[in-house]
């Protein structure tokens, strides 16, 4: 695993009994205790996952805003500095580059978070689409990035939060400068989980230190560091794509199921545009669902979904529930297929294994 990347965290895993595994080229923890229990405790109480992987971009100058109007299907000029957003970027056919959050952090400068194995491609394609009085800088060597998440995540950040009240950062809502302990951090209300908690942008070299940090001041509340195996279900079960299987260059987002980030109603052009639009108005071919099995069976991602004997489409995702304990997945189907309790099959070691399509997301955290 010699030629893998490495987050600033890597050394303190050992510390926690981290497992590791090649993910995108990043060598990164996949668990630490057990997946179910870091998953039940995201869902109950906290858990605290290194997520320096991710790709940060900054985008800056007169002209960002138009620039970005045209490279993302959502409406830029609707972020207000200290806000972050959702957002698609699309090829010209549809297809997805890349699903991201967007940062205004002033009036002229938003920084762009992307998936990590993604981030060189994402780079290239933003400078290929480059404007006159548009800066684009790839600065993730630069950055850290912790998440906390659970419903304990706040009482805990709290702790060492020495001069910023976090329930006054509202969701989809970032402070920076925001003081833990002895680091200087960007705090944003997002998160990767169904739950609620903060995503924290920090310097490189701060992140081992704040990480400590972090996990003494919830020891008393049970905080657990968290790794992807637990990210995945619990990402899974709230209905929030993975690039790679909900969202990829042959998916769009619009059969991906988040056509709430595609705004083609606003007046600037963006890439894929047309396209999209058609999808909106008349509805795609493909649609994603949730899917829930009869039969005893996991469904995982790439296998085959049937119905009458005939393969309708296949699934992106798939576990069995930590939290319903029930074997369920998303499936990308033809249209025509995908009405609440249609009864459908997917081949699982050469078995066609009866399931249904139920409604997502799996899993609502409660208010």
């Amino acid at each position: 695993m010699t030629d893998l990347k490495r987050t600033p965290l890597f050394d303190t895993y050992k510390e926690w009994g981290a497992k590791t595994v090649d993910f995108g080229g990043w060598e990164l923890p996949v668990q630490f205790s057990s997946i179910k229990e870091e998953h039940e405790a995201v869902r109950t109480k906290a858990g605290l996952f290194d997520v320096s992987h991710m790709g940060e971009i900054m985008v800056s100058g007169t002209n960002a805003e138009n620039y970005l109007q045209k490279m993302l299907t959502n409406d830029v000029s609707k972020i207000k500095i200290g806000r972050a957003q959702y957002t698609i970027m699309c090829y010209e056919d549809g297809g997805t580059v890349d699903d991201l959050l967007v940062y205004r952090l002033e009036e002229n400068s938003y920084l762009l978070v992307v998936n990590a194995s993604n981030t060189d491609k994402d780079f290239a394609w933003l400078k290929q689409h480059q404007m006159e009085e548009v800066t684009i800088e790839n600065v993730s060597p630069q950055y850290a990035q912790l998440a906390i998440q659970g419903p304990l995540a706040q009482t805990i950040l709290q702790k060492i939060a020495n001069n910023t009240d976090l329930s006054e950062i509202s969701f989809f809502s970032f402070q920076t400068d925001v003081q833990l302990g002895k680091v200087s951090a960007l705090v944003s209300r997002t998160g990767y989980t169904g739950e609620d908690g903060f995503e924290i942008y920090l310097q490189a070299a701060d992140a081992p230190y704040l990480w400590n940090e972090i996990l003494a001041a919830g020891k008393n509340e049970g905080i657990l560091p968290c790794g992807l195996g637990a990210r995945d279900t619990l990402r899974f079960e709230a209905g929030l794509p993975l690039y790679g299987q909900e969202l990829s260059r042959e998916i769009t987002p619009i059969e991906a199921g988040v056509s709430f980030a595609v705004k083609s109603n606003k007046p600037s052009f963006f890439l894929g545009k047309d396209i999209l639009q058609d999808q909106k108005e008349n509805g795609p071919t493909r649609k994603l669902v949730g899917i829930e099995m009869i039969d005893r069976g996991i469904p995982r991602h790439g296998y085959k979904v049937f119905k009458d004997g005939e393969e309708i489409g296949f699934v992106t995702s798939g576990t069995q529930s930590p939290t319903y304990k029930k074997n369920i997945g998303h499936a990308l189907l033809q249209a025509s297929f995908t009405e609440l309790g249609t009864e459908i099959f997917v081949e699982i070691r050469g078995k066609h294994l009866k399931g249904k399509v139920v409604a997502t997301p799996f899993y609502k955290k409660n208010k």
